[in-house]
């Protein structure tokens, strides 16, 4: 057993002594798993080294105060590999050993499986492989070109996750915006979950690929605190994005399991857990303490405002959130009802409005600015616009880590192209943050352009998001105000535009709350039926309601903008006044707005009638017209629809 050290390891410390520290995070991840039952230990035990001399010597961090703005970032890509950030966390003092040892996947604990943004010393959730490096560039650039602070990012990730796209994305970008503050660690371990990675040891196989991204590569021994050191002080020389390629062990350290298959995931039993203790060296209390972060300059008036880092963002319980915005009032573009516009050019107009007014906000394009209307943000705020190129899921992971920062980002493509990121928007929202996107060009209304263009699953995929805001404005207006609100809303909020130009309905001044809906047309104690619709098809259905009156069939037309939350209580009150239901969306029928409308219905004792029109076969090229009457959505089927589901037809 090894005594408590006098005085905590740092910047200083000999190198023998992080060997020892090292130990100690290997124990302690071996324990941590076997005592929770489940665990990741040997992943742990590859990568210890290199966390003891990156938190020994290279981390400036303040563990008393994890929202210091001049802190350096961490972050676990290889989130499995959690007991040895946990074991890091203990080794500084930020957890006790008994909450290392009790609670490690305990239900209602901290210290989860994978790590969150619940510890305060934590920025983004990770754990669904492939996307730590993309936080890491996201944080980076929000450092630099944002905050303008000196604090360095370190992202650990493990060689498996190297075999995922989004990591090579995330490369680019690195490469591309030459970021020199961002240091990724790869621990290259040979073993993933079920057998040997594509690559195995061919660690300068790793190097070739990285530095064709425009990054610099660094290979090392990652079991000599001695190589690992020097490599970490040169990736930090300001130079350029460094990626240190680290041939490591899976399970380095307790000869059992060195270099063996099978045992990715698994936590030693008792006494397998005692043998590897026992040969690890013991239990340790060692400390550490690395260098302490830069002083934090104060911030330049034609800088954003000091940002609100993730951690600080969630208020403890009783406690009043910190304000997010300190700009002045947002001036929205004003439309003229009656008007054509086309509501991805009004969400442009809109964020360069949020931008004069709102320093915090900053917008990100994948390549599409000129069609998605983000060229506009683009030419006012140049500072504060991000081009991602067609790299949705960097995109999204960028706009993540600079939501962590404080920062309100709005990342915007096609709704289609937001798909290939939705592992990233699902992810951001374990990781608790604020972050606005619009997908345009959605739905059957695009047009010529085809199947391949057509966002037809997004409001299911952006429904299905824990805690999201779903939005789908049928005008300018709408567009402005929806698009405004969003800066203010907490979670993962996405608004859906239409690529074509159609007529503005509501007047300027003109208020959409989150939740609510709007009666379009009739309304009274005579409806026979009411036409639910979002976006385009709310202009269908109000074509389709002039020929219902002309038939002798008051009708109710009512605008369900926010999908989600759902104006439930106006959907059942319609239902119950008329008796029928038409509910008409540019989207499959799965998860999108029939599903919301029937989902609000359940429970009623009588419910309505209800006829739901969705897109429902493949569509093909045509124009906005033709491709809506082939997809059984247009005035003419919505016209029909109703008068099969009031059994008026017979007497029309």
């Amino acid at each position: 057993m090894h005594a408590t050290q006098a005085s905590p390891l740092g910047p200083g410390s000999d190198l023998a002594d992080l060997g020892e520290l090292a130990q100690q995070l290997r124990v302690d991840a071996v324990r941590a798993g076997t005592a929770a039952g489940s665990g990741h230990p040997t992943s742990a035990l590859s990568a210890a080294d290199l966390v003891a001399v990156l938190a020994a010597r290279h981390l400036r961090y303040d563990w008393e105060d994890p929202a210091n703005p001049g802190n350096d970032h961490f972050v676990l890509s290889k989130g499995h590999a959690s007991p040895l950030l946990y074991a890091m966390l203990r080794a500084a003092g930020a957890i006790s050993e008994d909450e290392l040892l009790t609670t490690y996947r305990r239900a209602g604990a901290r210290l989860q499986g994978h790590p969150t943004p619940v510890l305060p010393w934590v920025d983004v959730a990770t754990g669904s492989l492939g996307q730590g490096i993309g936080y890491g560039v996201g944080i980076a650039l929000a450092g630099r070109d944002l905050e303008h602070r000196p604090y360095h990012v370190w992202v650990l990730c493990g060689d498996g996750e190297m075999a995922e796209g989004s990591v090579w994305e995330a490369l680019d970008a690195a490469g591309h915006h030459r970021l020199a503050n961002l240091t990724v660690i790869v621990d290259v371990n040979r073993l993933g979950q079920s057998g040997p990675t594509a690559l195995g040891r061919d660690v300068d196989a790793y190097a070739r690929r990285i530095e064709a991204f425009g990054c610099r590569a660094l290979v090392v021994d990652g079991h000599d605190p001695a190589a690992v050191d020097e490599a970490l002080r040169t990736a930090a020389d300001g130079l350029q994005p460094t990626v240190v390629v680290a041939g490591t062990v899976k399970g380095r350290g307790f000869a059992e399991v060195e270099d063996a298959e099978g045992w990715h995931g698994k936590p030693f039993p008792e006494d397998m857990a005692a043998r590897a203790v026992e040969e690890l060296g013991g239990v340790r209390h060692l400390r550490v303490r690395g260098p302490r972060p830069p002083a934090a300059p104060a911030p330049t008036p034609a800088q954003a405002p000091a940002p609100i880092p993730a951690q600080a963002r969630t208020p403890a319980p009783g406690a009043t959130p910190a304000p997010v915005g300190t700009g002045r009032p947002v001036e929205l573009p004003v439309f003229e009802v009656g008007d054509e516009v086309a509501t991805r050019a009004a969400y442009g107009r809109t964020l360069v409005a949020l931008g004069d007014a709102r320093p915090e906000v900053v917008v990100l394009d994948a390549e599409v600015g000129n069609s998605t209307t983000t060229e506009d943000f683009a030419e006012a705020h140049p500072d504060r616009f991000f081009q991602s190129y067609i790299a949705e899921q960097q995109m999204v992971a960028t706009a993540v880590g600079m939501a962590v920062r404080g920062y309100r980002p709005y990342a915007t493509t096609f709704a289609a192209f937001l798909t290939r990121a939705h592992d990233f928007v699902r992810m951001a929202a374990v990781s608790r943050v604020d972050l606005a996107l619009c997908g345009t060009h959605c739905g059957v209304e695009i047009g010529p352009d085809g199947p391949s263009q057509m966002g037809l699953e997004d409001l299911a995929m952006m429904r299905a998001v824990r805690g999201s805001t779903v939005l789908y404005p049928a005008d300018a207006t709408c567009t402005a105000a929806l698009t405004a609100t969003m800066a203010d809303l907490d979670g993962i909020s996405y608004l859906r535009a239409t690529r074509g130009a159609h007529p503005v309905l509501y007047p300027e001044g003109e208020t959409f709350p989150v939740g609510g809906s709007k009666n379009l047309r009739g309304g009274g104690e005579g409806d026979r039926v009411t036409l639910l619709g979002a976006g385009v098809t709310v202009h269908e259905c109000l074509k389709a309601a002039d020929r219902l009156a002309e038939l002798g069939v008051a009708t109710r037309v009512i605008d369900l903008y926010s999908v989600k939350p759902l104006d439930a209580a106006a959907v059942r009150r319609a239902a119950q006044q008329t008796g029928a239901l038409v509910v008409v969306e540019d989207h499959h029928p799965e998860g999108g707005l029939g599903e919301a409308v029937l989902t609000a219905l359940a429970g009623e004792r009588h419910g309505p009638a209800v006829a739901h029109l969705a897109v429902r076969t493949l569509p093909g090229s045509g124009t906005s017209a033709e491709l809506l009457a082939e997809a059984g959505i247009d005035a003419d089927a919505i016209t029909s629809a109703a008068l099969d589901v009031t059994g008026a037809r017979q007497t029309a």
